[in-house]
């Protein structure tokens, strides 16, 4: 393979992994939240305003990109049982069907997704005084992440980064 395909490679996994740092950084971060929001309540009958409201962006936020990366890993319900009784020439048509279904899901989610954050672009949160798009901006982002990893199971490329975590990954 040539070299600008490995620069190009290298590129989209950069960026992928800093999709899933950011993600795993919203649990952390929306964990630290919640804890500290309770530790105020109870001890000091005191909550920050932002918190409840940031808390709800951040799960959006990690729910959503959660979505893309389920479909990147493969994690979606699978029934092996019954694939495992057809030839490999049916279970590769019946991948590419998968990934054609993945691919116009996330083209739904990006066109309904961008189309949702124009119709509340003008709405407020209440507590931060922020667009009710930064809460909603992650679905037509989670609709472009989810069409890049349908096109590449589309053409026959291994998304799977975390093989090991999951035993009922198979190859």
């Amino acid at each position: 393979m040539s070299k600008a395909f490995h620069k190009v490679k290298a590129i989209f996994f950069w960026i992928d992994r800093a999709i899933e740092v950011f993600a795993v950084s919203s649990v952390a971060l929306m964990t630290l939240i919640v804890t500290l929001q309770v530790i105020t309540r109870k001890l000091f009958n005191f909550v920050f305003f932002w918190s409840e409201e940031v808390t709800l962006l951040l799960l959006v936020w990690f729910s959503f990109l959660g979505i893309a990366i389920g479909f990147r890993d493969k994690l979606h319900l699978a029934m092996d049982a019954l694939a495992n009784r057809f030839s490999k020439r049916v279970n590769w048509l019946l991948d590419r069907i998968i990934a054609l279904c993945t691919l116009l899901f996330g083209i739904y989610l990006m066109k309904y997704g961008w189309d949702f954050v124009q119709v509340v672009k003008n709405n407020t949160m209440s507590a931060t005084g922020w667009s009710s798009a930064v809460k909603y901006i992650i679905m037509p982002v989670t609709g472009i992440l989810t069409i890049f990893y349908g096109l590449l199971q589309l053409l026959g490329i291994d998304t799977v980064q975390h093989r090991e975590l999951d035993e009922g990954v198979s190859e």
